[in-house]
Order: structure tokens, then sequence, then C-alpha cells
């Protein structure tokens, strides 16, 4: 097996990399332990400094590791471009927060004293997906680095340059030796690196599916997990909302990123009041979006094919088909920006998450009838509300089974807030300080 990195946009091979033999393997794992055992004892403003050097080394090298995620993924430049730079805020944010988020706690009993102290658990496994090649990689290292945690990378096997850049940035920087390190390795090798007693935790974004794989995994070998999986994501336009701003925001909250965003808004679930004007609306927005230049390819041939199952099935369920729901002939893995309407609870479009450029529209009655559709789904990641009344609008944030609602905003990832979903979209934190506390031993001290 090797991983081959390919150009989306014309399937041409940029280059490939062989496996890891099990033997490199678990030297790899060996020098993450020294590592861990070695940055523990570290002072914050050591490990602050190192992250400090890393931002540094993005910002010098931004236009360079955009371009190789523009290859290798297919993301539009631009888009590649702001994803690199939200990694060097994250670094820097951590930096500067990451003491004062892990300070001791004091707490009062009848101790004389008594504290929770926030300490390392070791080495940590990161497995993660090619959509955010850079983002969701730091927004899990800098955190954990910070607590005093060495990190192992299992990228995406589609983003193998990627995964080599990013470690480079950290050696180049000055990171000692297995601190940070890629590893070119097979599910069944995850599996075995899972198991290994000198991994402490596992954190994992991607599909519903492997999540419950390595969730399953991770707790038969008594691992702390963190799962940021699949969505789809509740866009509701209430009868008051500004339609021109929505359907602005629509635009770019479906189709950025060829819509392979975990929290792209996916159901449109717009009151019978405005559903026709929003339509309308939405659709001549969407047919200006020419594939190639302000939307990007698919990333891989098989992710095209399944998501062009999922329309076809659910316009067989009685979908209707407004725009596009078609790959675009010729080179590449574009699909055309689609519009799918009339589309109810129970049909493939509702129920399952569409991973590419499809914006599935949902009627509803009234606002009440609004919640319930957003709610009637296995998946809990994001939400947004669009509407003239912000205190309406967060008192039906509240009833949003989801782990973060957006009044009035595009649903987005930012580091000082927690991310993450509950139901079928995950369990644990991302960012924020609930983030890095998640790789912590949340250690009670009690003196007599």
């Amino acid at each position: 097996m090797t991983f081959a990195s390919r150009n989306p946009a014309d399937n041409t091979l940029l280059e490939s990399f062989p496996l890891l033999p099990n033997a490199e393997l678990d030297c790899a794992l060996e020098q993450a332990a020294q590592a861990a055992a070695y940055w523990r004892g570290t002072r914050f403003s050591e490990r602050g400094a190192l992250l400090i050097r890393i931002a540094e080394l993005i910002e010098q090298r931004r236009e360079q590791l955009a371009q190789m995620a523009h290859e290798e993924m297919g993301k539009l430049l631009t888009e590649a471009l702001g994803e690199v730079d939200k990694c060097a805020v994250a670094c820097r944010h951590y930096a500067e927060h990451a003491e004062g988020m892990l300070q001791d706690e004091l707490i009062e009993t009848v101790a004389s004293r008594s504290l929770v102290s926030y300490e390392p658990l070791g080495a940590v496994l990161a497995i993660m997906p090619w959509n955010f090649p850079y983002w969701q990689v730091f927004r899990f290292l800098a955190p954990t680095l910070m607590a005093g945690n060495s990190a192992l990378l299992k990228h995406a096997p589609n983003v193998p340059r990627c995964a080599a850049a990013m470690v480079q940035l950290a050696v180049d920087a000055g990171a000692p030796a297995g601190l940070f390190t890629n590893l070119y390795i097979d599910n069944d090798q995850a599996a075995r690196v899972i198991a290994d007693p000198r991994v402490h935790g596992v954190a994992f974004t991607g599909s519903e599916r492997a999540g419950r794989q390595i969730g399953a995994l991770a707790g038969a070998n008594l691992k702390k997990v963190v799962l940021e999986l699949g969505g789809s994501d509740p866009f509701i336009v209430l009868e008051d909302a500004d339609l021109d701003q929505a359907v602005d925001v629509a635009v770019r909250a479906r189709y950025s990123n060829a819509g392979q965003i975990c929290i792209a808004a996916k159901r449109f679930i717009v009151v019978d009041a405005i559903a026709r004007e929003f339509t309308e609306k939405l659709v001549a927005r969407v047919q200006a979006l020419k594939p190639g230049e302000s939307i990007a390819p698919m990333a891989r041939a098989d992710l095209r094919d399944e998501l062009h199952a999922q329309v076809k099935e659910s316009i067989a369920e009685g979908a209707v088909p407004l725009l596009g729901c078609e790959p675009v002939e010729g080179e590449g893995f574009y699909y055309a920006p689609s519009i799918l309407d009339n589309v109810k609870l129970g049909m493939t479009a509702f129920n399952e998450e569409l991973f590419g450029p499809v914006a599935s529209i949902v009627r509803a009655r009234d606002e009440q009838d609004a919640i319930v559709l957003a709610n009637a789904t296995r998946f809990g990641l994001g939400a947004s509300i669009w509407t003239a009344d912000v205190e309406k609008g967060e008192a039906m944030a509240r009833q949003i089974e989801a782990g973060a609602v957006f009044v009035n905003a595009q649903v987005a990832s930012d580091v000082r807030m927690p991310f993450g979903g509950i139901k079928a979209s995950g369990l644990g934190r991302e960012l924020a300080e609930h983030g890095i506390r998640e790789f912590c031993n949340v250690k009670s001290i009690w003196v007599a």
C-alpha cells in the first residue's frame, strides 16, 4: 500500500509515499513516549516559545502551504490561505493562554489545602481528515503540545504531503525528536497504535462510521477519546429574517470547500411564508458559481460517486432537483453546485449527511415546526437561525440539539469557543479551555 497524492482537479499523481514498516512504527511509538516524558517536565514558557516559532514558520510558508492543499485536496487557493492563517492563530492563542487554562484550581474543603491540577497524559494519536488538512491537525496539535503531551498523526491517505509539511514545521521550529510524528500507516496499524500502552489518548475527526469503530477500539483499550464526526446542520430561516443576508451566507455556508465541511449548512429549513422567495434568491446566487473558479472539485472520485448516489436516491424519493444534481463532465472530480427542493423527513437528503455541494430545502409550517425538523436527525453538530428578533433566536438556539448554534451568522470553529457535537456527531470537545483539558489528567490533590 502507498499513500498517493493526486490533484483532484485533473487526477494527476503528484507524489506517493510507502507504508511505514511495523518495525519503524514501533520505533516511532517509543520515541513519542520518550518525548512525552521529557516534554511534560518543561515550563509553559518553553512550550509556548515552540508554538510561536511554529506560527512564524506557518506565516513565512503561507503561500507554499496553501498551494500544497490546493493541489492535494482541491481547495480553492483563497480558501487554503484562510485555513493556513487560522493555524497560526491557534498556535499563538494557546501559546498565550494555555498556562491560564491549566492553572491549578483551589477548592475549599475541610483539608488544609485541596486543588485540582491538569497534568499531561503522554503520547496522543490524532486520526485526521482531508477536508481541512492543516486546520483539523493544528486545532488538535496546539493544545495537545501546550498541555505537555506528544502527538502522533495518522492523516488521511490522500493528503500525505500536507502531513509531512506540518511535521517539518515542528522540526524546523526546534521541536524535540518524537514530539510530533507523522505516521504513514493503514487502518490495521492504527488499531495497533490505539492498543499500544505507550499511547494514552485518541482524537478523531471524520465519518460517523469510522468514528464508531475508533471509539470502540479506544474503549476496549481504556483510552481517552475525542470524536468529531459528521453533521446534517440545519440552517433555519424565519419569516422576519433578512433574506438577502441569509442567502448570501447560505451560499458560503453550503458551497465553500465544495460543500465538504462537517459544519456546512446542509438542510435549509425555511418557513412556508418566505420559502419561495428564499429559494428563488438562492437559485439565482448558486447559478453564478463556476466549478474551478468559485467552487472547488471534490477531493476524490469515490466521494463524488457517493454524493451522486445520494442525490439520485433523494430524487427518486420525491425531492425536486432545481439546479445541478449531476457530476461535471471532463477532467477532475467536480460536482455541479446543486439544489434539491421539497426535501422531507425520511428522504436520503434529510436523513444522511450530503458531503458535497448540494443544498436541501425543507419547508416548515412555522417556527415550532422548524425546531422539530431541525432536531429530527441523528446528528447534532451545528445549526444556525436567521431572524430579526435576536432574543427569539437565542431562545430557539437553546431548543436545538447541537453542539453549537449561531444566530444570524455562519457556523464556524473559533479557537476561543469549544467545538464538538452530540448524538451521532461525536463526543468531547476541541478548542478553548475545554479542548486543552480533554487530554489532561484532571487530578485531585488533597493535603490534610
